[in-house]
């Protein structure tokens, strides 16, 4: 399956976490910045969700990735300019307001 086919099948079909938390950054809600979610970068990997505008990714994990494929990926988007921020999927399912301070303190800086 190409990167875009399957990005546009997992924006079709999100975990519990990334569904209640892109209801919250969706359509510029945390202080007018627009996320994507499920992004392609650079044909290689896709993230959960990113702020293009502040190069800034937000990786939810529940323990389905790999260290090694999540360590590459992340020396890879921080070698473009991304930041990443890591949640645990309970984080979001039990602490979404603190999740969400988190990602807003992060776009202030």
């Amino acid at each position: 399956m190409k990167l875009t086919s399957f990005s546009r099948y997992l924006r079709k079909n999100p975990t519990d976490a990334e569904a209640k938390l892109w209801r919250y950054i969706r359509l510029k809600q945390i202080d007018g910045h627009k996320f994507r979610r499920q992004q392609n970068i650079d044909n290689r990997y896709i993230v959960d969700f990113v702020c293009l505008e502040k190069r800034l990714i937000i990786e939810l994990d529940g323990g389905q990735h790999t260290k090694e494929i999540d360590r590459k990926r992340t020396e890879y988007v921080e070698q473009q300019g991304f930041e990443i921020l890591r949640f645990w999927n309970n984080e979001v399912m039990e602490n979404i307001e603190g999740v969400l301070l988190k990602i807003l303190e992060k776009l202030k800086e």
